[in-house]
């Protein structure tokens, strides 16, 4: 499997360092007081705490690997520097509109922040896919499970 960048906002890489540094400082060192007190204790195989212990040990070992792995691979571009305001690139925050008028305004951000409940959408989504270097008055198709549905561009904008 070859390894790709993942663009990233710099609030969303801030997220992810935050949420290591938590992690790493905080909980684990937590965890860590735990298994050793529950260790000293006697017979593990009947020890809830050491069992527990460990097995949130592997857990956040884990989580600290993903995100280890997200932080390497993200590349950092921050919207507000974008040449090309006219177009849709990664950051713009893009007003659409579909067939019946409804529209609907997603922000493209990095596939490790989107968040579909708060009109984050990640670079790599469908949708995103489609908008992608499109301009104002554009028409786009989105290939979605119930079928292809088309959007127009109403309005761009990025962070100042």
């Amino acid at each position: 499997m070859s390894e790709r960048t993942n663009p990233i906002t710099p609030a969303g890489f801030a997220a992810l360092r935050a949420e290591y540094e938590q992690l790493f400082a905080v909980e684990r060192p937590k965890v860590v007081e735990i298994v050793s007190w529950a260790a000293g204790n006697g017979d593990r195989s009947e020890n809830g705490d050491y069992i527990y212990g460990r097995q949130r040990l592997r857990e956040i070992d884990r989580k600290l690997g993903k995100l280890s792995r997200q932080m390497k691979l993200a590349k950092v571009l921050d919207p507000a520097k974008q040449d090309d305001r006219s177009r849709v690139f990664f950051g713009a925050t893009v007003k659409i509109a579909d067939e019946n008028d409804n529209e609907r305004r997603v922000t493209i951000v990095g596939d490790d922040e989107a968040d579909a409940s708060a009109s984050l959408i990640g670079w790599n989504s469908p949708l995103a896919r489609a908008l992608r270097g499109a301009g104002i008055g554009d028409l786009r198709t989105v290939q979605l499970p119930a079928g292809p549905k088309e959007w127009e561009i109403v309005a761009i904008s990025y962070p100042d």
